[in-house]
C-alpha cells in the first residue's frame, strides 16, 4: 500500500587521530528520509535539541528530512571532509591528518510515496535511533548485511546499486520492528509475528472498506474477543480502531494520488460511510482536506519543466 525507495548514497570512512570530523547534512527534498548506518567506530549526530551517540550497529532514520550534523570528538577545530565520486557510491574521507580510517558509516535516504507513505512516516518517532548489536536475534542479521554492505561498496559493479537499494530495504524492516514506538508503521509494512494476527492485518489492507467489527476480526484470527484484542495491541501497538483508522486513510490517500475519483466515491471505497466524516478524518490526519490534498499531489508529480497548461497551437 505504501510505495518505498531506498537510495544508498556514499560511504564514509573517517579518522579520529587527535582531531575530530565534522559533516553536515542539509535538509531532504519532501518525501525524502534521510538514514545512516555505523557499521565500524563511534560517532555522534546532532538533528536539532537530540544529540545520539552511535555505536557500531546503530541505524538513525529521521522521518522529517531535518538538517543535521555528524560528528566526532577531538581537541580543536574539527576538520571537514572530502569527496571522490564513484560509480555507485560517493566516498567521504576526513581531511588529511586525523590519520587512518576507523569509522565506516553508510549514509542514504528512503522516498516513500506521496500519499500512504506521508501517513507511515509521520507514524514514526523523529529520528529513530535502533542498536542492532545489542538485539540478540538481529546480531547474525547485522554481520551478513555488514559483509554484504561492505562488499558491494568494493566491487561498484553491474546490479551494485539495485542491491545496495535491497539491502537497505531490509535495515528499515528490521528497524521497523526493533524500534520501540514503530510497531504499527512495522505491521504496515510487514507481517506480524503472530501468524493469528497477521490473519486479521491482511484481511484489513486487503479490503480496508469491508466492515471489520471485532467480533469478525477475532473469528478471522480464530480467538476469542477478549484475547484477539489483547494479542492486537502487543503486535501492532495500536488499538483495532486506531489500526483501522490509518489503513483506511492510507487506502483513501492513495485513491486521492492515483485516481480521479470523486471525494465521495473515494470515501466509500475506504469504508467511511459519509464524505464529511472522511473529510474530517483525513483533515486531523493530514493537516488538510481531501480535494486540496490531491491537487498538492499533483503538483508534486508534475515535471518542473513542463509548464500547468501548455499553449495552444
Amino acid at each position: 500500500m505504501a510505495q518505498l525507495e531506498a537510495r544508498l548514497e556514499r560511504r564514509c570512512l573517517l579518522g579520529v587521530l587527535g582531531v575530530g570530523t565534522r559533516m553536515d547534512a542539509a535538509r531532504r527534498a519532501p518525501f525524502e528520509a534521510p538514514f545512516h548506518v555505523l557499521l565500524e567506530g563511534e560517532c555522534r549526530l546532532q538533528a536539532g535539541s537530540t544529540l545520539l551517540h552511535l555505536r557500531a550497529g546503530d541505524m538513525v532514520l529521521l522521518p522529517s528530512g531535518a538538517p543535521h550534523r555528524i560528528f566526532t570528538v577531538g581537541p580543536g577545530e574539527p576538520r571537514g571532509t572530502t569527496e571522490t565520486p564513484g560509480e555507485v557510491l560517493i566516498r567521504t574521507l576526513s581531511e588529511p591528518g586525523a590519520g587512518d580510517p576507523v569509522i565506516d558509516l553508510f549514509c542514504g535516504h528512503y522516498v516513500f510515496g506521496t500519499g500512504a507513505g506521508r501517513l507511515l512516516f509521520r507514524s514514526l518517532p523523529d529520528p529513530v535511533h535502533v542498536s542492532f548489536g545489542q538485539v540478540a536475534e538481529s546480531d547474525e542479521v547485522l554481520r551478513m548485511l555488514s559483509v554484504l554492505l561492505r562488499r558491494e561498496a568494493e566491487r561498484e559493479g553491474e546490479g551494485t546499486a539495485a542491491i545496495l537499494a535491497s539491502l537497505c530495504t531490509v535495515l528499515l524492516a528490521m528497524v521497523l520492528r526493533t524500534s520501540r514506538g514503530a510497531a504499527t508503521t512495522a505491521t504496515l509494512w510487514t507481517a506480524a509475528t503472530d501468524g493469528r494476527i497477521s490473519r486479521a492485518v491482511e484481511g484489513i489492507l486487503r479490503d480496508p472498506a469491508a466492515g471489520w467489527s471485532i467480533e469478525r476480526l477475532s473469528c478471522e484470527a480464530a480467538m476469542s474477543r477478549a484475547s484477539f484484542l489483547r494479542h492486537f495491541t502487543d503486535e501492532t501497538g495500536a488499538t483495532v480502531g486506531a489500526f483501522l483508522a490509518r489503513v483506511r486513510l492510507m487506502a483513501a490517500a492513495e485513491l486521492l494520488t492515483s485516481t480521479e475519483e470523486t471525494v465521495a466515491r473515494v470515501a466509500a471505497r475506504s469504508g467511511y460511510q459519509s464524505e464529511s466524516a472522511f473529510s474530517r478524518a483525513f483533515r486531523a490526519a493530514f493537516e488538510t482536506t481531501p480535494a486540496r490534498f490531491r491537487r498538492e499531489q499533483a503538483r508534486a508529480r508534475r515535471p518542473e519543466s513542463l509548464p500547468a497548461n501548455p499553449p495552444q497551437r
